[in-house]
């Protein structure tokens, strides 16, 4: 579970924030050895740490939570630049605050697609934390998105993508030429009560259903 912490200032950094990106960096370098170097890992790390510092609430585990959004960043960006071979459809989830519609969608997407897809999701505006019905109502179809965390889109994972599913995002959603886009009506839930958030749940459970489909991912 992350617990969450008052406001966080942008800009600051603590010095234990500062060598636990140290070490971030140590295992991405590792990690894709060949492909980045340091500098480029580090502009990476960096930059997610504001980004999701930025979002209004700060976990406990920030200098992680940038490890895990620069791996994701930096393997989409690998993607685009052609350094591995994965074939497999790359789907985004995008909504206004990735606290809910899109969790939610990508819970059910990567519990569905399992191994036969790769997807994530983002928002235009991040919330500080997930909305906590939205937790509960996946949690009663067995789906755990409690470590899930709000972060922004970027360019490289929307230009990574082979479809991008937006919902309620408005002008605020990404827009890149060649890729797939569809739009989904769904309510936002925050501000609901569980009751609505269930009938939101079961009708992206639908949702992606049909997009797998669609995809032919079995």
């Amino acid at each position: 579970m992350i617990d969450y912490f008052p406001p966080h200032t942008p800009g600051t950094m603590t010095i234990a924030d500062h060598v636990a990106l140290h070490s971030a960096a140590v295992n991405l370098g590792h990690e894709f050895h060949g492909i980045y170097g340091p500098e480029t890992i580090e502009r990476f790390l960096h930059e997610s740490y504001k980004q999701l510092a930025v979002a209004g609430g700060v976990p406990t585990f920030l200098p992680l939570l940038a490890e895990r959004f620069s791996r994701q960043r930096l393997h989409a960006l690998a993607r685009i630049e052609g350094h591995h071979r994965d074939r497999r459809p790359v789907v985004l989830f995008v909504c206004a605050h990735n606290a809910g519609r899109s969790q939610m969608a990508l819970g059910f997407f990567t519990r569905l697609a399992r191994d036969n897809a790769v997807a994530c999701s983002g928002g235009s505006e991040p919330g500080p934390l997930l909305n906590p019905f939205a937790v509960a109502a996946m949690a009663e179809r067995g789906i755990n998105i409690r470590g899930a965390y709000p972060k922004p889109w970027t360019d490289e994972v929307v230009g990574a993508a082979d479809v991008v599913i937006t919902m309620g995002c408005g002008d605020a959603c990404p827009v890149f030429a060649g890729i797939h886009y569809e739009n989904w009506d769904v309510r936002d839930p925050a501000d609901l009560d569980i009751q609505d958030v269930r009938r939101i749940r079961d009708d992206i459970e639908r949702r992606v259903f049909r997009l797998l489909s669609d995809l032919k991912i079995p």
